[in-house]
């Protein structure tokens, strides 16, 4: 048996960590790491206590599900709450976050966004060029 090299350990864990979402639309996991270590997770779900889009369906506003919060926001409220600094951590993503998302990362002191699949807003790519933050997309490395 090979052992997968860390960068593709983590991104297979972003996919076990999506397995737990509960909005059909979109299955996004999320993992923070810092030093090859686990900091946090999050999936895309409903807030807590109310109702899950698997159980009572999508509330789309303007083509999206806004009944969910998404994964990178999740495991960043995860780390918060559990007092885990995250500054000058990596973060492995299904899928490359939106612009809000994007937004959260880049003000929680990550540093670095590895993601499986391309999803969505082109404008991350110039912001993260100007903030230096590396996008890492795990399929072309």
């Amino acid at each position: 048996m090979t052992r997968p090299p860390w960068d593709e350990y983590f991104g297979k864990l972003a996919i076990e960590v999506a397995s737990r979402s509960t909005c059909d639309r979109k299955h996004v996991g999320a993992v923070i790491v810092r030093d090859k270590n686990i900091l946090s997770t999050g999936y895309n779900g409903s807030m807590r206590g109310l109702k899950h889009c698997s159980e009572i369906g999508c509330l789309i506003d303007n083509g999206h599900c806004i009944r969910t919060i998404h994964a990178e926001a999740n495991a960043i409220i995860q780390a918060a709450k559990h007092g885990v600094s995250i500054d000058n951590a990596s973060i492995y993503v299904t899928a490359s976050p939106c612009f809000h998302c994007f937004k959260l990362i880049a003000n929680s002191g990550i540093n670095k966004i590895f993601y499986l699949e391309f999803y969505g807003d082109e404008k991350i790519i110039k912001f993260a060029s100007e903030m230096g933050i590396q996008l890492i997309d795990l399929k072309q490395s």
